[in-house]
């Protein structure tokens, strides 16, 4: 029986092996790619000769040009880069393929772009991410003596995890601004709104991409459209060094009765 010739990919050197997503059972890394997901080889971007100009202006426009800092300064951009890795990692991808998020989030704060409406108990965007910003640092040094960017990824995500279930240990009066639960969905929003805009995004998730003119035709069974590709679906758990797989349920915290409260009860 002949051995199969290893792999020549190569872990890109900013890259942590412990934060990779393994393999279930073997919990061997999975490397880095340029398209990760359940539908390999597949590519919206290959169909925009069925889509209509300005279609394909605007989504070439959105791969190709990625807006400059403006608005953020460069601690700032650094620090909220550092989140995103956290709130929407994309170690899974090689770094040439991973899709914007500060950019984007900077570009709609500099232009002042909202969402057509603004809670009564949360100031305006550009201001909530700056006092966001101090609160996650002054969590950070109250569990762990150190600026946010400073610590280790797995503190990182505990300072996050706070944040996200509710349980603040530092910047009560920051909170007392601002709903932490509803800082905690506008911070997912943009994050998720920026990556699931991007064609790479359509193709890890396998979504057919524009359908003007061309339309879909199988519509009943759930089959994939001709230019599609079947699912290829695979096992896999979070990477070592994360919390993900041990966070607590907050849907109550994102009740309506419950987002308009400063702090939740455990802070208070």
């Amino acid at each position: 029986m002949t051995k199969k010739p290893k792999s020549s990919r190569r872990l890109p050197l900013d890259i942590d092996p412990s934060l990779l997503p393994c393999k279930a059972g073997s919990g061997e890394a999975i490397l880095p790619s340029e398209q990760p997901g359940y539908y390999p080889g597949y590519s919206n971007l290959s169909q925009q000769a069925f889509w209509d100009k300005a279609t394909r202006d605007l989504i070439n426009d959105r791969v190709n040009n990625v807006p400059r800092i403006r608005h953020f300064s460069a601690e700032s951009a650094l620090f909220w880069r550092v989140v995103f890795e956290h709130v929407l990692p994309q170690s899974d991808r090689i770094p040439e393929r991973r899709i914007p998020l500060v950019e984007r989030l900077d570009e709609r704060l500099h232009n002042k772009r909202g969402v057509g409406y603004r809670y009564e108990k949360m100031p305006p965007d550009r201001e909530a991410y700056r006092l966001a910003e101090i609160a996650i640092n002054e969590e950070s040094q109250s569990r762990f003596n150190a600026h946010f960017i400073d610590l280790p990824h797995l503190q990182q995500d505990i300072v996050l995890q706070a944040i996200h279930d509710g349980k603040p240990s530092a910047a009560k009066a920051i909170w007392k601004q601002m709903s932490i639960g509803r800082f905690w969905l506008l911070l997912m929003q943009d994050a998720i709104e920026a990556y699931y805009a991007h064609p790479w995004a359509w193709d890890e998730i396998g979504f057919g991409g524009p359908a003007y003119p061309r339309a879909y035709t199988r519509l009943e069974r759930g089959e994939p459209e001709p230019w599609e590709v079947e699912e290829q679906r695979y096992d896999w758990d979070a990477p070592r060094y994360s919390v993900s797989d041990s966070t607590e349920s907050t849907h109550h915290l994102h009740t309506e009765s419950r987002q308009n409260e400063f702090l939740p009860d455990e802070s208070q």
